[in-house]
């Protein structure tokens, strides 16, 4: 499952193929223009919103947000993709939109993919996407995660034991915010 708002995006490698788990909350996105202007936003001729940001969706910026309950441009209201994992399914890339204004979904893909079946290091991965929006000269927030479900050796068999793999765990807060959230 992948909840989004804002200038992020999710990305899942399915047997090297790029599927986007979220979409981009920019204000040239249709659906978000329309649910824009349909609250009494507006977007700029050079695509923001009310002038102000580059995003119609966002956690933060709560001085351009009406009171709760008042129909509001921007909003925090997540978009949610969920699917059920396969076999097939390698990884994940959370990346903001520095990555993906100098990279397309499945160029991230690649670049992380190559770089696992090089060194099997997720964290690595997600350095080296970095460096390339970089070098692709990316001026925005460059930040990504890569979220491992199987380790490819080059002849895509899994070459890390599962007790072997490494993991991450959110802390006893964070899953209790989490959980609070995803249940209501």
């Amino acid at each position: 499952m992948v909840a989004n708002a804002g200038d992020c995006r999710a990305v899942l490698c399915r047997k090297g193929r790029a599927i986007d788990m979220s979409e981009d909350h920019k204000p040239i996105n249709l659906l978000e223009r329309r649910r824009v202007e349909e609250s009494g936003g507006f977007i700029t001729n050079d695509g923001y919103l009310n002038e102000v940001l580059a995003v119609t969706r966002a956690l933060g910026d709560w001085d351009l947000k009406l009171p709760h309950g008042s129909q509001s441009p921007l909003i925090s209201e997540p978009e949610i993709k969920q699917i059920t994992l396969t076999e097939d399914d390698e990884f994940l890339v959370i990346g903001c939109d520095g990555i993906w204004d100098v990279l397309t979904s499945q160029e991230a893909v690649s670049i992380v993919r190559r770089g696992l079946n090089r060194h099997n290091d997720p964290t690595r991965c997600a350095r080296e996407l970095v460096m390339e929006a970089l070098g692709r000269n990316s001026f925005d927030n460059l930040t990504a995660v890569v979220v491992c479900f199987m380790t490819m050796d080059r002849g895509d068999k899994p070459v890390v034991p599962l007790e072997k793999r490494r993991c991450f765990s959110l802390s006893p807060e964070a899953f209790c915010s989490l959980r609070n959230l995803l249940d209501g």
